[in-house]
């Protein structure tokens, strides 16, 4: 009688029960003319073909500087991969905005867009003048802290809810960002209160223009809410918080001990103790790094979207 070899058998057997589970895939697309990446779970297309339950989202912003690129390029689908492999986060969208043309007016954004990349008297940008090298570093800074995205993102999320297979529920709501990214992640949850369940800060900037910076330091409780911010975003963001104290969402804030931004942060926490509001703090080692900013990512997902209602 022929023999049967046990070997192919045992590595179909193997095989099956050491494959990699499916992961996410990522996604380019245009919401209101803000260029996106967005990240889909691998059971996304059953969950549409089926109508089974939606998906929670969260809304992850670059820093300055940076576009929808960023945290693709940064290990997004590795964590995500990992996370979901240990079984310790849920099953997500995340959209990846650009931030910075998601700042300014529709207009102006297609005649940026449109515009040649080169400084007004013709020379080139260079690499140090700014991340669309049509605008100088101050112009950037002057459209990212506009108030143009806080005002406008609520039309961003109908958006959003309208094309992608994602909760309407604030409980299914995250914002998260680093650095300009936390700076805009923060501003929106105080100014659409109650979307928002979920704010993960990565190495804020919390108040807006940057030569303001050193009156932080001294004292966040005597001048900001006298600055004469133009944008309703930031105009009264104290006054909005201290209203929201006792409600979501869960704040979870990283930031390192050699951040430039370490000095501000501070202030900022000592304000929060002093209004009741609760939230996580991790302090790491190093500074304003993609290290620190994919460790926090790690750990606000791992919060995310787990809370007992």
């Amino acid at each position: 009688m022929k023999r049967l070899s046990l070997i192919p058998l045992l590595c179909v057997i193997t095989t099956a029960l050491f494959a990699a589970k499916p992961v996410g895939t990522l996604h380019r697309d245009t919401i209101l003319g803000v260029p996106c990446q967005v990240y889909l779970p691998s059971s996304y297309a059953d969950h549409v073909a089926g109508k089974t339950s939606v998906f929670p989202c969260l809304y992850l912003h670059h820093g300055m500087f940076g576009c929808e690129d960023d945290w693709a390029n940064h290990r997004l689908i590795p964590i995500m991969d990992s996370l979901l492999k240990e079984e310790v986060v849920v099953e997500m969208v995340i959209i990846m905005p650009d931030n910075f043309l998601g700042s300014i007016p529709p207009a102006e954004r297609r005649q940026l867009m449109d515009a040649p990349y080169v400084r007004p008297d013709g020379t080139p940008f260079s690499e140090r003048d700014g991340h669309w090298r049509k605008l100088t570093s101050e112009q950037e800074r002057a459209y990212e802290q506009s108030g143009y995205w806080e005002e406008h993102f609520a039309e961003f999320i109908d958006a959003v809810e309208r094309k992608y297979y994602v909760s309407p529920r604030s409980k299914n709501r995250a914002v998260a960002g680093l650095s300009m990214g936390g700076f805009h992640s923060f501003h929106l949850n105080h100014y659409l209160a109650g979307v928002f369940d979920y704010v993960g800060l990565f190495s804020p900037v919390i108040l807006p223009r940057p030569e303001y910076s050193q009156l932080y330091n001294d004292s966040i409780n005597g001048f900001a809410e006298q600055l004469p911010y133009s944008s309703p975003a930031y105009a009264h963001w104290m006054d909005e918080m201290r209203g929201q104290a006792t409600l979501p969402p869960a704040f979870w804030i990283g930031m390192g001990r050699e951040d430039r931004l370490h000095g501000q942060l501070t202030q900022f926490r000592r304000w929060l103790d002093a209004n009741g509001y609760e939230y996580t703090y991790f302090e790491s080692t190093g500074g304003h790094t993609w290290t620190n900013w994919q460790e926090y990512l790690q750990r606000f997902l791992r919060v995310c979207f787990l809370r007992e209602y």
